[in-house]
């Protein structure tokens, strides 16, 4: 029979509500609440072509959050998830900057200005996201011999 510790135990909400105490947990889920926002302004507006990339990126964060929160990151190593959260990162924040300035100089109408602003401050919020993320992908190596393995 196998041991049933706490982590086994805790249920998918408790898991859940311990992970967002945590720094990259409020980002993620901070992240969340910024997508369906943004999704909400760009459905609004006359031109709703602008929700591809809110869908996209929303669809990620809620992956990633799971993932991290119900430790699966540390179950499956085939995946490098340090490098695959900061890759979405920021890619993330740079489609949406530039998604978002697109809109704002093309104009339009006010569902659609305010989908922009969002926009441009999920843009600041990947881009912080995928900051905090760079520091933890450095591995810390040993230093090479710098004598010839026959002492000459």
């Amino acid at each position: 029979m196998s041991d049933s510790g706490p982590e086994q135990s805790a249920s998918c909400m408790t898991l859940a509500k311990a992970y967002i105490r945590s720094r990259k947990g409020a980002i993620l889920a901070a992240e969340i609440a910024i997508c369906i926002i943004i999704l909400i302004c760009y459905a609004a507006s006359n031109t709703p072509g602008y929700l591809g990339v809110a869908i996209t990126e929303l669809i990620f964060a809620v992956i990633i959050f799971f993932i991290f929160a119900a430790r699966f990151d540390q179950q499956v190593s085939f995946i490098h998830w340090g490098w695959t959260d900061f890759l979405r990162a920021a890619i993330g924040g740079g489609l949406f900057i530039i998604l978002s300035l697109v809109c704002l100089i093309r104009g339009g109408d006010g569902a659609g200005i305010a989908g922009s602003v969002f926009g441009l401050l999920a843009g600041i919020l990947f881009a912080y996201d995928a900051f905090i993320t760079f520091p933890t992908l450095k591995k810390t190596h040993s230093q090479a011999a710098t004598e010839s393995p026959d002492n000459i």
